[in-house]
């Protein structure tokens, strides 16, 4: 603890053994030894204001002058922001840091200590177990946070970074070197060789598992952190983010996954980590799983009540009223882990059940309920189970009402075989939902009380994310009403939402004549349905002529006869952005 001891003695810092690694200004510098003596003491964190105050003069607000320092201490790396907010230093105002609580970083505290800073070299043996080389690996990984700390605050051809440069390489090096002389069951190393990992691929892998492993507040999780790691310059940063996208290798072979989380300011950003199949194969390798996960797809075949559905678009992909936009962005927001998490910690949600969700979509048939419900489920990273409430009816008396709790023990029997939660989506739901009848003499009639009272019990004590879509809000009997926690009303498209949606279902390569106006399309007052169908029936029309040329006139035929009602809308799904 020679350097602690050193620095915490120092009459002037400038002098102390590690001064010279710091890089910061001397002012900085008794920031930071300030804060070492009351780290010593036991006061781990405070924030930025109280520090100024108490070591710069209240007159003339001269402690708000000094938030600057601050700041470029955090952006040294030698303070950390204690906050939940994944949120770049340089992004932050002034302002915005001085209620903030920081502490000393991992970094600067390992510089305290004797040569923690210049990590020293293995020695080249053979590793005897995996764990003795995970421990290698995650000290490279603080060797990276160390080079992309030291890129942000200076030059590349600094002698700081090119030492640190040097010094990772032939830590590379002796990994590689101990990795071909042992013998031992290496799972990491086998995973790598299997789905043939570039090196920037392998450091974000180990960056993720260094974070399952660390107890410390999570550093490395955010995708603009990442790829910091393995990029040296502004260009290298485009570059690789496509190494953490939808569709490449770490994310198609299920090595990494993500949770897209709704920032402060609206914004969107992902959490990465490890996926939890691959945690345990590296956590016990020695150990197999006791009940395999059965895939949903293949159990699906065994039944014919449910359809699944892959949803393909998210909630951003869909035209949608601003209103119910922002009611479905909150829904988003409350079914968060995080939020989850604090819900199961207050007592307001039981710690053994998850966030049991259930919403009604009401609107006219061609607003997007459906497709909105599928957006919902990808940006909730679910499948669908899709059931098309017009089967239930049956002609033998008491079937119906076996029926309707057959749907909800096969979706209970489903999700506990394959280990997962899909969202049930009953479509054109009407019948379940619409008012019973108080007085009747008919059977036909007390049956379907005797079925809806069936379904309303199911609703009652459902576990999971159940979405109903109805076209008549007004008929549902209260008592569903009070049993679903949304109802979002799908209103059709107003002028603008048309304009849009003509604009990505009308054909890019299509030819349209000189006076052709979407704008004047766009004034009719039809649904998305119908928009999309007009063009799939207008392109038929035009596909079959000499001069396949797109014009008003038939444009205007398919819409008025569509307005009288001449041709169904079909089965529509909803209507998406392109």
């Amino acid at each position: 603890m020679k350097n602690l001891i050193n620095f915490l003695e120092s009459k002037d810092v400038s002098k102390s053994t590690i001064f010279s690694e710091l890089k910061c200004s001397l002012e900085e510098a008794i920031i930071l030894q300030n804060l070492t003596k009351r780290y010593i003491k036991g006061v781990e964190e405070i924030t930025v204001s109280s520090l100024l105050q108490e070591i710069y003069s209240l007159e003339d607000y001269k402690h708000i002058k000094k938030i600057c320092i601050i700041k470029n201490l955090l952006e040294l790396g030698w303070l950390t922001r204690n906050t939940l907010i994944n949120q770049k230093t340089k992004e932050l105002s002034n302002l915005e840091l001085l209620h903030s609580s920081i502490s000393l970083s991992p970094t600067f505290l390992k510089l305290l200590e004797d040569d923690s800073y210049d990590i020293k070299l293995p020695k080249e043996e053979p590793y005897k177990d995996h764990l003795e080389y995970l421990k290698d690996q995650f000290l490279k990984i603080e060797m990276y946070q160390k080079l992309s700390n030291f890129r942000n605050s200076f030059k590349e051809d600094s002698p700081n970074i090119n030492s640190l440069k040097t010094r990772l390489k032939q830590f590379e090096d002796i990994i590689l070197k101990r990795v071909s002389k042992s013998e031992c069951n290496l799972t990491v190393e086998e995973i790598f060789k299997e789905f043939d990992l570039s090196e920037k691929e392998k450091t974000i892998f180990l960056a993720l598992l260094k974070e399952e492993y660390s107890s410390e507040i999570e550093t490395l999780r955010d995708m603009n952190t990442l790829i910091e790691l393995i990029s040296e310059d502004e260009y290298e940063k485009i570059k690789n983010r496509a190494l953490l996208e939808e569709g490449s290798k770490l994310i198609e072979n299920s090595l990494v996954d993500f949770e897209e989380m709704l920032t402060a300011f609206g914004g969107v950003t992902r959490s990465f980590y490890i996926s939890e199949d691959i945690i345990h194969k590296i956590m016990r390798p020695l150990k197999e799983k006791k009940e395999k996960k059965i895939k949903l797809g293949m159990l699906i075949k065994e039944q014919d009540i449910f359809e699944l559905i892959e949803p393909k678009t998210t909630l951003d992909d869909v035209v949608l009223h601003p209103k119910t936009a922002k009611i479905l962005n909150n829904l988003l927001k409350r079914m968060d882990k995080k939020v989850l998490s604090r819900l199961k910690e207050w007592g307001v949600v039981d710690r053994k059940r998850g966030l049991d969700t259930r919403i009604i979509f009401y609107g006219p048939p061609g607003t997007g309920k459906t497709m909105t419900a599928l957006s919902l489920s990808k940006s909730l990273k679910k499948s669908v189970l899709n059931f098309d409430c017009s089967k239930i009816l049956s002609q033998y008396v008491g079937e119906s009402e076996k029926n309707v709790r057959k749907i909800f023990d096969t979706y209970y029997d489903l999700s506990n075989k394959t280990k997962s939660s899909p969202v049930l989506l009953l479509n054109e739901a009407d019948q379940f939902l619409s008012s019973r009848t108080s007085q009747s003499l008919h059977s036909a009639d007390k049956m379907h009380n005797q079925m809806q009272n069936i379904f309303l019990e199911q609703i009652e004590n459902f576990n999971g994310v159940l979405i109903a879509t109805t076209n008549l809000l007004e008929n549902i009997d209260p008592a569903f009403s009070r049993r679903f926690d949304y109802k979002i009303e799908f209103k059709k498209p107003d002028f603008s939402q048309r304009v849009l949606l003509f604009r990505n279902y009308l054909p890019e390569n299509a030819l349209y004549e000189e006076n052709f106006s979407i704008e004047a399309l766009a004034k009719y007052p039809l649904t998305g349905g119908q928009i999309k169908l007009i063009i799939k029936n207008t392109a038929l029309n035009i596909a079959i002529k000499d001069e396949p040329i797109f014009t008003m006139e038939e444009f205007q035929s398919s819409i008025q006869r569509e307005l009288k009602g001449s041709f169904s809308e079909g089965n529509s799904m909803g209507f998406v952005v392109s």
